[in-house]
């Protein structure tokens, strides 16, 4: 028979696992850093093993290569902004999809490490050829699918204007994220992302509410 999951018991894991899994989670997080500081290209695997205190050979039994280590730190940035987004539940649609958008601003704010790796990784991966790119095109397709499933969503149940330039929106929004984070980036003393990602959307507001 089957139950809800939330009955289900947790699984206890090992001693080993839980080891190799805070091994894992620490490699993450000073990828992470040596990304956000150097670029992909410049991180050393050696570098990330020495400063996790793991050994190189432990390190790649966890990532074989510097491309699944770059994998691993994208999937976990994914990982989080998901669940700050949209927690265990159905993603927030028409106006809420973009008052979302103003609150992970503000969460962003608080993490600028995981901003400015966006911010390298997104420049660095329009090469075709760069490791990251399949997962910067799959960041930027949903993006685009879950602002456009919003406005649609706005558009059904009258929230949004029927006339309301759907893909317009979406874009200048993706392109207003892109770029403020990157301006925060240069000068997070003088540039608010939060104000600007507000202004924003209360401007697409007055117009197409």
């Amino acid at each position: 028979m089957s139950f809800p999951s939330q009955y289900a018991a947790p699984v206890e894991k090992s001693a080993p696992q839980r080891d190799g899994e805070r091994t894992r989670q620490r490699a993450i997080q000073v990828a992470a850093a040596h990304i956000s500081a150097n670029g992909f290209h410049k991180m050393s695997i050696a570098a990330v093993a020495v400063e996790a205190g793991v050994s190189q050979s432990g390190l790649l039994h966890h990532f074989p290569s510097k491309a699944a280590l770059l994998s691993a730190v994208l999937d976990e940035q994914e990982r989080s902004d998901s669940e700050f987004l949209f927690g265990d539940g159905e993603p927030p649609l028409g106006w809420d999809a973009f008052d979302a958008l103003v609150a992970l601003a503000a969460h962003n704010s608080t993490r600028p490490q995981w901003v400015q790796l966006f911010v390298r990784i997104s420049a660095e991966a329009t090469a075709p050829t760069h490791p990251g790119h399949p997962w910067i095109r799959r960041h930027y397709d949903s993006v685009r699918s879950w602002l456009v499933d919003a406005v649609e969503h706005g558009k059904a149940n009258g929230s949004i204007q029927r006339g309301a330039p759907t893909r317009l929106i979406v874009e200048s929004t993706a392109a207003l994220l892109d770029g403020i984070q990157q301006q925060w980036v240069l000068a997070p003393e003088t540039v608010s992302m939060v104000d600007n990602v507000r202004f924003h959307v209360e401007t697409l507001k007055k117009s197409w509410g």
